[in-house]
C-alpha cells in the first residue's frame, strides 16, 4: 500500500483553511499595527493594590517610561475591598492606564486540586470546573465592571466564550476588553485562531515559542498578542530581551510584558507591598532598556506614546 499523503500536502491543506503551512522562517514584518499606527505597547503586571500602583506611577513618570496597560491583582481581586478597587481605578484614570483586573483563580482554591498535583498539572489548570465555579468567576467580572474596570483577564478560554455569548444576548456589557492569560497555553496558529473566534481582545501565547512560530501565529490572527519578554523562574525563566526587537516587528500589534521574579508565589496575599514595589522598579527599568533596544535595532518599529487612544480606561 502506497501512502499518498505528504507533509507538503498537509501544508497545502492548512493554507486552504487560513493556517500557515510552515512556521515563517523568513521572519516577515507583521504589517499590522494598533489604531494609533504604532507597533507595540508596554504592559506591567503584578500591580497588587493601590500602594503598588501609586509607586509604579511615580517611578514611571521619573523614568519617563510609557506604560499602556496594567494587569492587576494576580492574587485575585477578592482580596481587595470595593474602596481599594475604586481608588485603584481613579489612579489608573488619572495616569491614562488601561487597567485589567483579575478575578479569583478558582481552581487553586476550590476542591479541584488535581491540576496542582505532580501528575495532574497538564490536565487543564486554566479551565473552570462546573457551573458553580464558572458562575463565581462571572460574578466577579460583573463586580469589577460595576466598580469601574473595563479591562478583565481570564485564564479559561471557554469562560471568555461565555462572556461573548452573554454579550451577544445583551446580558453582559460590551465596552470591555477581555485578555486571555498565558496559563491557557496557546502555542500554535490553530489555537490562536480558536481563541480569537471565542472573543478574546488579546492573548498571551506561551513564552518559549521560536520567532518563526510567533510569525506564523501573527499571520493567522489580528488581535493583539501579549508576549512575556521575561518570565519568573518557575514558569520557565525565559529571557527574550535580545529578541525583543524581532518580537515587536513580527508580532505587532503586541504588548510586551515583564516578570523578572523567582516564582509565581510573589503574587499571593502574603507578600508585602514593598516587595511588589521593588520588583516593579526593576520591571520599569527593564521596559526602558527594551524600548531603547528596539529603537536601535528596528527603528521603524514604534512604541505607542503614553496615554494613546484606544485604551480601555476605567470608568468612575
Amino acid at each position: 500500500m502506497k501512502i499518498e499523503i505528504t507533509l507538503d500536502k498537509v501544508s497545502e491543506k492548512f493554507e486552504k483553511i487560513g493556517i500557515p503551512g510552515r512556521d515563517l522562517y523568513d521572519l516577515p514584518s507583521s504589517g499590522k499595527t494598533f489604531d494609533d499606527g504604532c507597533h507595540y505597547r508596554i504592559e506591567m503586571s503584578g500591580l497588587e493594590g493601590p500602594k503598588v500602583l501609586e509607586a509604579m506611577i511615580k517611578e514611571r513618570r521619573r523614568l519617563n517610561v510609557p506604560v499602556h496597560r496594567i494587569v492587576s491583582f494576580c492574587q485575585g481581586a477578592n482580596w481587595f475591598s470595593d474602596s481599594d478597587l475604586k481608588d485603584f481605578c481613579q489612579m489608573a484614570v488619572d495616569d491614562n492606564l488601561e487597567a485589567v483586573a483579575i478575578p479569583t483563580t478558582r481552581n487553586s482554591i476550590d476542591i479541584g486540586r488535581q491540576a496542582l498535583a505532580s501528575d495532574g498539572k497538564g490536565s487543564g489548570f486554566a479551565n473552570q470546573r462546573g457551573s458553580d465555579e464558572l458562575r463565581k468567576i462571572i460574578y466577579e467580572l460583573f463586580r469589577l465592571y460595576e466598580i469601574g474596570f473595563r479591562g478583565l483577564m481570564l485564564m479559561d478560554p471557554y469562560a471568555v466564550n461565555v462572556v461573548k455569548r452573554l454579550q451577544d444576548a445583551g446580558e453582559f456589557p460590551n465596552d470591555v476588553v477581555i485578555k486571555l492569560s498565558g496559563w491557557a497555553g496557546i502555542a500554535s496558529p490553530a489555537g490562536a485562531a480558536v481563541v480569537e473566534k471565542l472573543g478574546v481582545g488579546s492573548f498571551n501565547p506561551i513564552t518559549d515559542l521560536t520567532l518563526p512560530q510567533l510569525a506564523s501565529m501573527r499571520k493567522t490572527v489580528n488581535v493583539p498578542m501579549d508576549f512575556y519578554i521575561t518570565t519568573f523562574d518557575t514558569y520557565g525563566g525565559s529571557n527574550r530581551t535580545l529578541d525583543s526587537a524581532e518580537v515587536a516587528k513580527l508580532c505587532a500589534p503586541c504588548y510586551l510584558k515583564f516578570e523578572p521574579a523567582p516564582t509565581i508565589s510573589f503574587y499571593t496575599p502574603y507578600v508585602f507591598d514593598q516587595t511588589h514595589i521593588e520588583l516593579m522598579d526593576k520591571k520599569l527599568k527593564l521596559a526602558l532598556w527594551v524600548i531603547e533596544h528596539i529603537s536601535q535595532n528596528q527603528p521603524q518599529v514604534k512604541v505607542s506614546p503614553h496615554g494613546t487612544k484606544g485604551l480601555f480606561l476605567p470608568k468612575i
